[in-house]
């Protein structure tokens, strides 16, 4: 019986892991697109980048909208659709000419799709058919499955624009959204997330754990470090590739240094989860964002080598997106699994307002300066703010949460 359920666990954590490889592959690379994009549509890097920054915004607006519909009604169905709007966005985004088409399409359909099958829906129907102990290295496991997109995507999609253009690119891109569907039928068992989740606590609805939630200064810290998290991953992730070629090199290292991230924090997001079931995650949390003002110092203080690119994209992947498992442990810790898709896609939204920012502010910096340095300035002193915002987190129950 436990060789069964154990067996029944792996098969969750990689279909899970899966279908985060595609969708957050697939996000992850967009910065190899932009120069295309400018050359093929004539927008200006300003256009392009306000495109990209509603499209991080989306994508965390559409997480927790996606994750309470998930929570209630389960998630193949959200993932199915969001499948189709990944893959849709991205075979439309070749036919694009204005900058409010951008929008549309890359900024809202891809990205939206994109969120309807990322960390708060996977990570909440994992949580909800997994025994407590499991769940923190469980979101370590689904989230480095994200970073090995990553890692996957990057060259792969540099060699094709490379060797065939943009467009075959997105298209190829835009077909392999499409196996996420079959890897979700693996996901989701027949039982609802309410009656999975009625089995591990009870619960007094969404709407008063909602309100609970909102007036929890532990949960508003969480949201306060994670807006720091998104201002960084979204600037670099639309602006590395600019800053690799202001440097004089091609766009090889910059598609090498985006796989580089991705290949680091496979090994940061297991670790983080594997640390989450010993250690306090506030703490762990707070080493991940302070390290990250430490090497990003460095990062101006060093020769813009190749070698440095790949030597930064290796430290910074580490702790890349490996806050995800601790954060959402922490938000399980809170507020249990009942509505953990919800709770922690809201933590996601602010993520993603700081990836609004990280992204459209870069674009103007580079317009208005040529060059990205306030951009790094301000992204030390916020990872120096997230790092102390974490420490006055209270990981014990909250009083009137779920059991």
């Amino acid at each position: 019986m436990q060789s069964t359920r154990s067996k029944s666990a792996w098969a969750l954590m990689l279909s899970s892991s899966a279908i985060l490889a595609i969708t957050m592959g697939s996000r992850q690379s967009v910065g190899l697109f932009v120069a295309p994009l400018d050359t093929a549509t004539g927008l200006g890097i300003v256009s392009i980048s306000f495109a990209l920054a509603v499209g991080q915004f989306m994508w965390g607006l559409a997480q927790p909208i996606f994750g309470a519909i998930a929570d209630k009604k389960g998630p193949y169905r959200v993932l199915v659709v969001g499948a189709l709007m990944l893959a849709g966005g991205s075979a439309l985004t070749p036919f694009v000419n204005s900058e409010w088409s951008l929008i549309a399409v890359m900024g809202v359909l891809t990205a939206a799709g994109a969120g309807a099958g990322s960390f708060s829906i996977l990570i909440g129907a994992t949580a909800h058919q997994l025994p407590p102990e499991r769940r923190s290295f469980a979101g370590g496991f689904i989230n480095a499955g994200g970073s090995l997109g990553q890692f996957i995507f990057a060259p792969l999609l540099q060699a094709i624009i490379s060797g065939f253009g943009w467009i075959s690119a997105m298209f190829a891109m835009a077909a392999t959204t499409l196996l996420t569907i079959p890897l979700a039928a693996m996901l989701c068992g027949r039982q609802s997330p309410a009656k999975a989740a009625a089995a591990d606590q009870p619960s007094a609805g969404l709407v008063p754990q909602l309100r609970l939630a909102m007036y929890d200064r532990s949960y508003l810290c969480l949201h306060a470090g994670f807006f720091t998290c998104g201002f960084h991953v979204a600037f670099l992730v639309t602006h590395l590739p600019g800053e690799v070629a202001l440097c004089g090199h091609s766009a090889s290292v910059s598609a090498a240094s985006l796989s580089i991230i991705g290949l680091f924090n496979i090994a940061g997001s297991l670790l983080a989860g594997s640390l989450g079931t010993r250690y306090r995650m506030k703490y762990i949390l707070a080493a991940m964002y302070g390290s990250r003002a430490i090497m990003i110092w460095l990062y101006l203080l060093a020769p813009k080598t190749a070698l440095t690119f790949y030597i930064f994209a290796a430290s910074l992947g580490f702790t890349w997106l490996a806050t995800v498992p601790p954060t959402a442990g922490l938000v399980g810790k809170l507020f249990g699994t009942r509505y953990l898709a919800t709770l922690f896609g809201l933590t996601l939204l602010t993520h993603q307002i700081g990836g609004f920012l990280g992204a459209w502010l870069g674009g103007l910096a580079m317009a208005h300066d040529g060059n990205y340095l306030w951009m790094w300035y301000t992204d030390i002193l916020l990872a120096a703010f997230a790092a102390l915002v974490n420490l006055p987190i209270r990981e014990e129950k909250i009083s009137g949460a779920p059991a």
